[in-house]
Order: structure tokens, then C-alpha cells, then sequence
């Protein structure tokens, strides 16, 4: 058998980290057994469906690094092929004409949720000759469901769960003005698709029942299900805005790596041991659906942007300085290469991109620097003498790293001073604050003229 897994969204909004995670355990799963990952737009809401969800949802998968064996499945374009199994449906005797009216369907649910039970259909269109049918009244029609025994789901994450067909009434297929209903269309591009394994929400999981239900009515081998807990946030409610980002943009915005966030996600609700960092070639190799929990996920910021930090100490320099000025904006020019200059140190402090940026923008700051309180209360007088006796010890290097290290070291002993006492006045004339990398990467990183060009502007 062909492993064939799908991820099937509606675009009715942004792409959620929920369904994020559930993209990438079906691809993981796809991959790891050598099968094929499969996308499929429901976009059968045609108010609330709107191409722009559907281009960030594609965009989203992209930048995650999920990407699809076939070009998207659009389920609006199979309404033709979903009214046709629901007529064939009808012509086998699976499936039947109802022409209740919307009065008889509320008074319906008014009278069971009177009696105290749940308000379901009660089949009286079921064996009715349609011959008594109200004129020019158009039918819905409904699948003639199992009345006795059971409806059983062996799921490969929640185990055996079971319903009684009595709980479940007739369900409708295909509306009275012919288009098909979601579960109905689920179950028919499944089929067409040749999806092997059905891996999505354990909110869907009642879905499931009723969906097995038209397998077996069309004499189709149904796919293995497995569903997974849902993501809540950390009081386990469900998780929303309320509790931090939930949607991928805002987490690219924030300055999330995607592989960082990729790494998270993986973790949450699946494990391998005590493994927290997992590249997504030893995820492929590990992932299978036995590892993943019953158990509802929490979301953990706070451990998501720790793990970030840890993939931007390890990410290359380039890559985040091209990342670093795009949140930088219209810079000077030389900029860039400042940047590039001191990534190495000022990625070591990092936790997002955000964060990057920020450490960084003071490279791009024209002169006269802003001073934040804490720095020019290091701009004493007598610190400003200092450092315009620094300054012709700088400028006789070659301005390399090494080389400035060594003429602030030979600097301060010469001059009955620590290390500290020059390179933090010198920080904050170079940068307006008191945090940098290095005091030499930063003054090698700005430059001869720019770095003796700030530091004469507060020297004076």
C-alpha cells in the first residue's frame, strides 16, 4: 500500500499553528514511509472562502518547509463528482429523498429538546413514497444510515472508539439545491484522492463516524484515521489569541524561525525520548504515529522562543543579516556589511529575529547617536577624557578584531584601568546603549571612520 496523507484546510482565515502541526505530522508520516503528502483546499463556504486565506495558507506551508507531491486539490471544482456519488447513492437504495419542510425540521428539534433528547432527524422521509411529497418542494438527500448495531473506528493514536448507530440519524448528502455537504465531500475526495491515512484533529473525530458510514454505503475501503489531541494554552484551555500568537504570520512576524517552529511543533504532542532538538531529516526518520500522545498539548512561549534562540546561534550569517535588515528598513549604505560583520556576536544574545534587529539597529543610526539614560550616565566628564585619550590607540591599528583588542588591553594597564572601566564608555558612545557584542567585533564592525567619528562626538 501507498502511504498518501492530506492536509485539508478551509480558507475561511489565517493558517493556525493547530493546523500547522497537523500539516506536518502527515507529511513527516508521508515521508518517513516513503509515500506522497497531498493538500486539499475546502473551499466549499463561498461567503467566508476568500483567495487571499487560500494564497497565505499555501504561502504559510511554503515557508515551513511542507510542501505538497501535487499541485492543491480544490474541492469548490468536485461538486459535480460529489452530487454523483450522492445520486448513485440513491439509485442503490443507500440513500433517500426527504422533503421535509424547515417548519417540520424545527418543530422537530423543538419537541426532542423538550423530551430531554438530542434533537436528531427522525427518518420520516425514510421509507415515505414520494408521491406525497409537498408540491414543488426540492429534496435534500439523506444517507439511509445503519438503525441497529454499531459504528467502530480503530484509530492509530485514540484506540477503539465506538457509537451506537441509534446516536447517529440520517445525514444529509447533498443539499436541496444540489450542492454536497462538507462530510459527504470529505468522504469523496478521500476515496478519489487514495488517501491511505486520515490524520487530523480529535475534534473531527465525531465526524468520523458518520463518515465511515458513507465508506461502507458506497463499498469502499475507508482510510486508517488517527486524531490527534488538540494544541491548548497553558491554563488548558483552548488555545486563542487571548494566550499569545496562534496564527503562522504572526509568528514569522514575531521572528520565529521556521524550523525553529517546526522543531516546537514536532515536540508538541510527539516524542522520541528526551530529543528536543530534531532536524526535520532525522524527523522524517523518526516520526510515526505511535509517538504521539493521547493527551492534550499546552503551548509553551517561553520554551518556543528559548528553542528559537538555540536555531539562530546555529543559522548562517548571511541568512540572518538579509533577515536583519528587512526589519531594519531603508538603511545607509555599508550597513548590510556591518551587520554581516558582527552577526556572529550579535546572534549569541538573540531569542527572535525581532530581537536581532533590535541589537542591531544601532549600526544603521546616524550620528549624533540618541543616548539611553543608563549609557549617558557613563558619559561622565572624566569618562570622556578617556576616551580622547583612546582614541589615538585605535587609530593606530589596522582596525581588525585582534588588533583593537590588543591596543584597549595595552590602553588600560598603561592607565592603571580594567578592561570594563574603557570598553563600557566606549559601548556607549559607540552604540547609545550599554549592550553590544565585543567592544573590538563591535568598533572592527563599524569601522575606522564611523567608530573614531562616534566616539569623537561625545569626546569632546
Amino acid at each position: 500500500m501507498t502511504v498518501r496523507t492530506r492536509f485539508a484546510p478551509s480558507p475561511t482565515g489565517l493558517l493556525h499553528i493547530g493546523g500547522v502541526r497537523t500539516a506536518l505530522f502527515n507529511y513527516l508520516f508521508s515521508r518517513h514511509h516513503g509515500g506522497e503528502f497531498l493538500i486539499r483546499i475546502e473551499d466549499t463556504d463561498r461567503a467566508r472562502s476568500l483567495p487571499e486565506y487560500t494564497q497565505g495558507i499555501l504561502d504559510g506551508l511554503a515557508w515551513m518547509g511542507i510542501a505538497p507531491d501535487a499541485p492543491p486539490v480544490f474541492q469548490s471544482a468536485r461538486a459535480a463528482r460529489h452530487a454523483e456519488v450522492a445520486l448513485e447513492l440513491l439509485a442503490a437504495g443507500r440513500a433517500y429523498r426527504c422533503y421535509c419542510t424547515p417548519d417540520e425540521l424545527r418543530a422537530m428539534r423543538e419537541l426532542a429538546v423538550a423530551e430531554g433528547r438530542p434533537p436528531r432527524y427522525d427518518g420520516r422521509w425514510r421509507d415515505r413514497d414520494p408521491a406525497e411529497a409537498p408540491p414543488g418542494m426540492s429534496p435534500v438527500i439523506r444517507l439511509r444510515s445503519p438503525q441497529q448495531g454499531e459504528t467502530v473506528v480503530r484509530d492509530l493514536v485514540q484506540g477503539e472508539v465506538r457509537v451506537g448507530n441509534t446516536e447517529l440519524d440520517d445525514l444529509i448528502i447533498l443539499r436541496s439545491d444540489g450542492s454536497p455537504t462538507y462530510l459527504h465531500a470529505v468522504v469523496v475526495d478521500d476515496h478519489d484522492m487514495a488517501i491511505s491515512h486520515v490524520i487530523r484533529g480529535d475534534d473531527h473525530l465525531t465526524n468520523t463516524f458518520r463518515q465511515v458510514q458513507i465508506f461502507e454505503a458506497m463499498g469502499w475501503a475507508r482510510p486508517e484515521f488517527a486524531h490527534i489531541p488538540l494544541i491548548h494554552g497553558a491554563d488548558g484551555a483552548k488555545l486563542s489569541k487571548r494566550h499569545g500568537a496562534v496564527g503562522v504570520p504572526e509568528f514569522r512576524t514575531q521572528g520565529f524561525l521556521p524550523e525553529a517552529l517546526g522543531n516546537y511543533l514536532l515536540r508538541l504532542g510527539w516524542g522520541h525520548g528526551d530529543a528536543e532538538i530534531i532536524s526535520r531529516e532525522e524527523a522524517i526518520t523518526l516520526f510515526d504515529l505511535d509517538g504521539v500522545g493521547r493527551a492534550a498539548s499546552r503551548m509553551d512561549y517561553a520554551k518556543l522562543t528559548h528553542l528559537n534562540g538555540v536555531y539562530i546561534r546555529g543559522a548562517d550569517d548571511a541568512r540572518l543579516t538579509a533577515e536583519a535588515m528587512a526589519r531594519l528598513g531603508d538603511v545607509g549604505e555599508g550597513v548590510e556589511a556591518r551587520v554581516q560583520a558582527l552577526m556572529p556576536g550579535l546572534k549569541d544574545r538573540a531569542r527572535t529575529l525581532v530581537e536581532l534587529a533590535q541589537s542591531a539597529a544601532f549600526l544603521a543610526r546616524e550620528r549624533p547617536l540618541a543616548m539611553e539614560p543608563k549609557a549617558a550616565a557613563l558619559l561622565t566628564p572624566e569618562a570622556r577624557a578617556m576616551l580622547r585619550e583612546v582614541m589615538p590607540a585605535l587609530a593606530a591599528t589596522d582596525f581588525s578584531a585582534a588588533a583593537l583588542d590588543a591596543a584597549l588591553r595595552e590602553f588600560a594597564e598603561a592607565h592603571g584601568h580594567k578592561l570594563g572601566q574603557v570598553a563600557q564608555p566606549l559601548r556607549a558612545a559607540l552604540t547609545g546603549s550599554t549592550m553590544s557584542p565585543g567592544i573590538d567585533a563591535t568598533l572592527a564592525a563599524l569601522g575606522r571612520e564611523e567608530s573614531l567619528a562616534r566616539i569623537g562626538d561625545v569626546a569632546q
